[in-house]
C-alpha cells in the first residue's frame, strides 16, 4: 500500500494528541508599522527607520543589511535576494535580485559537483536589489538607511547560540579559505562561542563605501575591483563586466484567489511564488474550516506532494505561470486530494530525477524579514547564501561570504542564468485591504512553511502567534515528515501506534526544521499591525506607534 494511504489510516489518531509549540513567540503591536526578522538587532534597525519617518520599504532596507552582519551564515552582501511589495495605493511590485551565473562559466571546464569554493560562486545581487527597492519605494536617504548595520559591523555584536552552532558546523570547510578565517574564525582557527563578540571591520568599511557610493560603489567602484582581483588569484570566475552589467529587474507577480475574497501575492520565477499559489488554491477547494486537525494534515501534505511534482515545469517558461496558478489546476490537485483521502485511489509518488541538493536537504540557510507601515505598505523580503556560509568563501579586504550559484546545490547553471529556488515571499490582501504578508527560510520548506500558516489563519481562524505555533507537516519523497521535538510533542501512544504499523512517516525531533516564518498581520478591527517571529528561531518582531 502506498505511503499517502498508510498515513492517511493513521493520522487520524492524532487529532487530540498534537500540541502547539511551547517556544516563546515575539509578538507584538502597534499601529504606526513593523518589522519582524532573524535576528533582534535586524528588527530593531527597521523599527528604527520607522521612528525617523520611513516607510516599509526603508525598513526593510535597514533590516536586510543589518541582517547581512549579524547573521551572515544565512544571507549577506555577496548573496541573491527577492521582494515583494505593496505600496501605499495598493498596487503589487516584484523585485527579482538572484544571483547569476558569470559570462565565463562552461560546465564542461569545471566540475559539476563542487559544493564551495571560488567555482561555485556567481553575481551577487543583494546590493542591487536593495538599491531598486529603495530607487522605487524609499523615503530616507540611503545613508540613513545603512547607519545601523555599519554600527553592528564596526562595534560588533554578541554572537547568539544558534549563529556560533552554524559557524562551529561550518568550521573544517571555511578554514580552507583565507579571507573566510580571517572574518569568521577565533585566531587559533575555532568557532566564535554564544555570548562572543564579533567584530567586522573590513566589512563596516565595505558598507561604508556603498553608503557613500550606492549600487555603484559595488558593481562598478573599488569592492568590484577588490572581488574581481581576488577571483583572478583564486580561480573565479566574475570580471568587471560581469559586476557592471548585473541589474535587479521588475519581477513577475503571480496571483490568485482564496475563500473568495483573499488575494494572493507571490514572484514568478526565480521564485516558488506559483507553486505556493497552486497549493493554496488546491486547498481552497476543500471545506479546511471544517476539518479537524487530523484531515487539516492529511490534506496540506497531499496538496504540497502534488504540487511539488510540478516544480520543473516551471522551467518552460513565463507562459506556465497561468498553468500553474490557474482554477484548473487547483481542480485537478483538489480532485486528487479529495479522491485520496477518501480511499478511492492512491496518488502515488513519482521521484523527479537531476533534482538539485536543495530540493531535498532538511534544513535551508535563508533569512527572511517583512515589514509594514501606517500607509498600509508591505515588503516581504527573503535573502540567501544557499548551504551553511555559502560558498565559504570571503574576499580578504571586503568581509562578506559569497553565496552559492552553480553545483549541486541549486543545479547547474548556464553563463548568464539566474538561480531559483524555493524561496517565497508573499502578500495576501483582503477585499484589497492589508492583511498578512510573509515568508520563510528552510529550503524546500519554505513553501510548505508559508502555506501552513496562511492556512491556518484563514480556515482555523489562528491567531499570528497560533498559527506560528502550530504544528507542521511536509512531504520529502515517499516519506510525511511530522513535527516532534520538544516544543512540540506527539502522544506516545499515537507514535507508538506509527511504529507498530510500519508507517512510512518520520518524525523530526530538530527544531527549525519546517521553515522559520517571520510574519506581519494587520487586524482591521483594530487598526493595529501585529508582528511575530517564528518560535524556533532568535528573531524578534518590533514596531512603533504613531
Amino acid at each position: 500500500m502506498k505511503k499517502v494511504i498508510l498515513l492517511l489510516s493513521v493520522i487520524t489518531l492524532i487529532s487530540s494528541s498534537c500540541q502547539q509549540k511551547q517556544s516563546a513567540i515575539s509578538l507584538t503591536t502597534a499601529d504606526g508599522g513593523m518589522v519582524s526578522a532573524a535576528h533582534p538587532l535586524a528588527a530593531d534597525a527597521g523599527r528604527l527607520m520607522l521612528e525617523k519617518g520611513g516607510n516599509a520599504a526603508d525598513a526593510a532596507i535597514a533590516a536586510a543589511f543589518a541582517l547581512s552582519v549579524v547573521e551572515p551564515s544565512m544571507s549577506g552582501l555577496g548573496g541573491r535576494q527577492q521582494v515583494i511589495i505593496r505600496a501605499a495605493d495598493g498596487s503589487v511590485h516584484g523585485i527579482d535580485a538572484t544571483t547569476q551565473a558569470p559570462t565565463a562559466y562552461d560546465t564542461s571546464k569545471i566540475d559539476a559537483q563542487v559544493r564551495d569554493g571560488y567555482p561555485v560562486i556567481g553575481i551577487p545581487g543583494v546590493v542591487a536589489g536593495l538599491a531598486k527597492l529603495h530607487q522605487k519605494f524609499g523615503s530616507l536617504p540611503w545613508n540613513t538607511l545603512i547607519e545601523p548595520a555599519i554600527q553592528y559591523a564596526e562595534e560588533g555584536f554578541t554572537m547568539l547560540k544558534l549563529q556560533a552552532l552554524r559557524h562551529e558546523a561550518a568550521l573544517d570547510v571555511m578554514s580552507k579559505y583565507e579571507g573566510t578565517s580571517q572574518y569568521f574564525l577565533e585566531p587559533d582557527s575555532t568557532a566564535y562561542d554564544e555570548g562572543d563578540l564579533l567584530i567586522q571591520k573590513d566589512l563596516a568599511q565595505t558598507l561604508k563605501l556603498i553608503s557613500e557610493g550606492g549600487k555603484d560603489a559595488f558593481y562598478k567602484g573599488e569592492i568590484a575591483q577588490k572581488i574581481v582581483a581576488d577571483f583572478a588569484t583564486h580561480g573565479g570566475l566574475l570580471t568587471l563586466d560581469d559586476l557592471a552589467q548585473y541589474d535587479a529587474p521588475d519581477a513577475k507577480i503571480v496571483t490568485g484567489i482564496y475563500r473568495s475574497d483573499y488575494e494572493l501575492y507571490g514572484l514568478w520565477m526565480p521564485s516558488f511564488g506559483a507553486i505556493t499559489i497552486a497549493i493554496l488554491q488546491a486547498l481552497d477547494r476543500l471545506p479546511l474550516s471544517t476539518f479537524n486537525e487530523t484531515d487539516w494534515a492529511k490534506a496540506h501534505n497531499l496538496a504540497i506532494e502534488l504540487a511539488y511534482e510540478h516544480r520543473k515545469r516551471q522551467l518552460e517558461g513565463d507562459s506556465i505561470a497561468d498553468v500553474l496558478t490557474s482554477d484548473i489546476f487547483a481542480d485537478s490537485l483538489a480532485q486528487a486530494i479529495q479522491a485520496q483521502m477518501n480511499g478511492i485511489k492512491s496518488i502515488g509518488y513519482h521521484e523527479l530525477e537531476d533534482i538539485p541538493l536543495s530540493w531535498s536537504e532538511p534544513i535551508g540557510h535563508t533569512t527572511h524579514l517583512t515589514t509594514a507601515d501606517q500607509n498600509g505598505m508591505m515588503v516581504a523580503l527573503t535573502q540567501s547564501l544557499g548551504p551553511n556560509m555559502g560558498s565559504k568563501v570571503a574576499s580578504s579586504g571586503l568581509g562578506f561570504v559569497y553565496a552559492v550559484t552553480n553545483g549541486p546545490y541549486l543545479g547547474v547553471y548556464k553563463a548568464g542564468q539566474r538561480a531559483s529556488s524555493h524561496i517565497s515571499p508573499f502578500l495576501i490582501t483582503h477585499n484589497g485591504k492589508p492583511f498578512l504578508a510573509l515568508g520563510a527560510a528552510g529550503g524546500s520548506r519554505i513553501i510548505s512553511a508559508v502555506t501552513s500558516v496562511t492556512s491556518r489563519i484563514i480556515d482555523q481562524n489562528l491567531s499570528l502567534e497560533q498559527a506560528l505555533a502550530a504544528p507542521r507537516v511536509h512531504p520529502d519523497t515517499d516519506t510525511a515528515l511530522i513535527e516532534n521535538h520538544s516544543g512540540i510533542r506527539w502522544d506516545g501512544e499515537v507514535i507508538s501506534a506509527f511504529d507498530e504499523i510500519g508507517v512510512p512517516a518520520k518524525w523530526v525531533e530538530q527544531k527549525a526544521r519546517f521553515g522559520r516564518v517571520h510574519a506581519v498581520y494587520y487586524d482591521d478591527s483594530s487598526q493595529m499591525w501585529i508582528g511575530a517571529a517564528d518560535p524556533d528561531w532568535e528573531g524578534k518582531a518590533s514596531g512603533t506607534n504613531r
